[in-house]
């Protein structure tokens, strides 16, 4: 029998690890997007996917006005079942998540269990409230098509604040949202920003909206299979599009979708330093171009002799 230096032993182990882990870094850096673990019968007739920054999902299905938690893992955490419509406003703040329902002219707030923690009756103070956004934990936008105004309400003590003239047409609304003395509306064909005096600010076209979401200074438009994103005074961005899905998500570690009868996950990093961004230009300039990445932090690619040392270092 032939026997080999201790050292060389070693050496060989040595290699074979610092192979394997660059092997593996390699697999993870190249895969952007992974199949999460929910089976066909959840996902079937969901008209909305949300995911909070905890990787928690939740689905909501229209046909029978059922909203649902689960984990990461497809562990079912909570389900609420209501008896008319219910829009979700989001789940950023998945300890307090505001759902309105038009037909029964209420909001409800339930907590990270779907527990209802609390319900506000608009039928009791005002006419007929067409959309409700709520800002904080106290106050509540709300959209009154009788008297077309927009209203400002402190539900906790149970006054409006403010009350600013909105006369437009509300039939083809979808969404809306305040931040900063501006009010973002989504409508069937239209992006429009406005100020607290009605004045418009901006207006671009944007097709198959479906939400708007605030992220930090950003304002997004979440869509059918895109997801835009409006950086203040200047453009629409779109930043993720997908032709051939149905449903599409975002929180701020990833992109999410529903295609065919999987959930999908994307992973936010390799999705900037893959995709183009396409600028929607409002129709005063009447130009779309591309550009390149819009997000100027791309991750840097690790240099291969630095991640060699630092293997090293470890005691591999």
């Amino acid at each position: 029998m032939v026997a080999f230096p201790r050292s060389a032993i070693v050496g060989k182990i040595d290699f074979l690890k610092i192979f394997t882990f660059l092997f593996v870094f390699m697999i993870c850096s190249l895969s952007a997007q992974r199949v999460l673990p929910f089976d066909t019968l959840r996902i079937k007739e969901v008209r909305d996917l949300f995911a909070d920054d905890y990787g928690n999902i939740y689905l909501y299905k229209n046909k029978d006005f059922s909203f649902t938690k689960y984990d990461s893992l497809g562990r079912q955490l909570g389900k609420l079942m209501f008896t008319v419509p219910f829009k979700v406003q989001g789940v950023q703040n998945p300890l307090s998540i505001a759902l309105f329902s038009e037909n029964a002219q209420e909001m409800k707030f339930v907590d990270q269990n779907l527990n209802e923690i609390q319900k506000i009756d608009f039928k009791q103070k005002f006419t007929y409230i067409k959309h409700a956004y709520a800002e904080d934990l106290q106050q509540i936008w709300l959209l009154d098509e009788s008297t077309k105004r927009l209203l400002q309400y402190n539900f906790r003590n149970d006054t409006t604040i403010n009350s600013y003239p909105f006369d437009a047409s509300f039939d083809d609304l979808i969404d809306l949202l305040v931040f900063e003395n501006k009010v973002y509306v989504l409508t069937k064909n239209q992006f429009r920003i406005y100020n607290l005096k009605f004045e418009k600010l901006y207006e671009t076209p944007v097709e198959n909206g479906k939400r708007l979401r605030r992220e930090n200074e950003f304002v997004l438009i979440i869509g059918k299979n895109s997801v835009f994103k409006y950086i203040p005074e200047k453009e629409l961005i779109k930043i993720f599009e997908d032709p051939d899905v149905q449903i599409v998500e975002k929180n701020s570690l990833a992109y999410f979708e529903i295609k065919g009868n999987n959930l999908y996950l994307y992973n936010l990093e390799n999705t900037r330093d893959s995709e183009k961004s396409t600028v929607i230009e409002s129709p005063q300039n009447d130009t779309e171009k591309t550009v390149e990445e819009l997000m100027k932090e791309k991750s840097e690619k690790p240099d291969m002799l630095k991640l060699l040392d630092e293997i090293q270092n470890l005691g591999f």
